[in-house]
C-alpha cells in the first residue's frame, strides 16, 4: 500500500484495480494544533472527533471504522481513544464530528466499536479527546471502509488530525 501526503488529503492507493480512497479534515480541524476546546474534560475541554470528509469510498462499503491514537503515547496507541463505525453510503461521506466521553446518543448512526484504553480520570465509554496537557503529542486516526460482513476493502492510515 502506498500513501501519498498532500496537504490536509491523505490517498491511499491499494493497487491499479481499486477505488482511491482519500480523507480530508473539515471545521476547524487543521491537522495542526488541536483546536480550542476540542481536548479532554481534565484540560478543561469538551472535545469531539473531527467531522471529516471521506471520497472514493469503496463499493460494497457499509461502514468506515474511525480508529482514534495518540501516536506518540504508546499506551494511547493503536486505537488507544476510542473505535466508532460510522455506516455510510455512496462513494463519499461526511463522518459527523461525534462527542467524547459517551457511548450514547452518537450522531449519524456511529456506534462505539471500542471505547478508549484510558482508565482513572482517563476512562471513558467511548471516544477520548486529545488528553496530553499540550505537550505535543500527535493524534492520528486509521480509517477503514469495511462491508457488511466486516471484510476490509479499504485503509488510510495514520491520519494525522493534530497535536498537543
Amino acid at each position: 500500500m502506498k500513501v501519498l501526503l498532500s496537504g490536509l488529503v491523505v490517498t491511499c492507493l491499494a493497487g491499479a484495480a481499486s477505488a482511491e480512497m482519500s480523507a480530508q479534515l473539515m471545521g476547524a480541524w487543521t491537522g495542526g494544533p488541536i483546536p480550542e476546546g476540542q481536548h479532554c474534560a481534565l484540560q478543561g475541554g469538551d472535545g469531539a472527533t473531527p467531522p471529516i470528509q471521506i471520497t472514493g469510498i469503496p463499493e460494497g462499503t457499509a461502514f468506515i471504522v474511525a480508529s482514534f491514537s495518540d501516536t506518540t503515547y504508546a499506551p494511547m496507541a493503536d486505537g488507544g481513544h476510542g473505535t466508532i463505525m460510522f455506516p455510510v453510503r455512496g462513494d463519499s461521506a461526511e463522518l459527523p464530528a461525534v462527542p467524547g466521553m459517551t457511548a450514547t446518543d452518537l450522531p449519524g448512526g456511529a456506534v462505539i466499536a471500542a471505547p478508549a484504553r484510558g482508565s482513572g480520570d482517563y476512562a471513558s465509554p467511548g471516544y477520548l479527546p486529545p488528553c496530553s496537557g499540550g505537550n505535543g503529542n500527535r493524534y492520528a486516526v486509521d480509517l477503514t471502509a469495511i462491508d457488511a460482513s466486516t471484510n476490509e476493502l479499504e485503509k488510510i492510515t495514520d491520519f494525522t488530525i493534530g497535536t498537543y
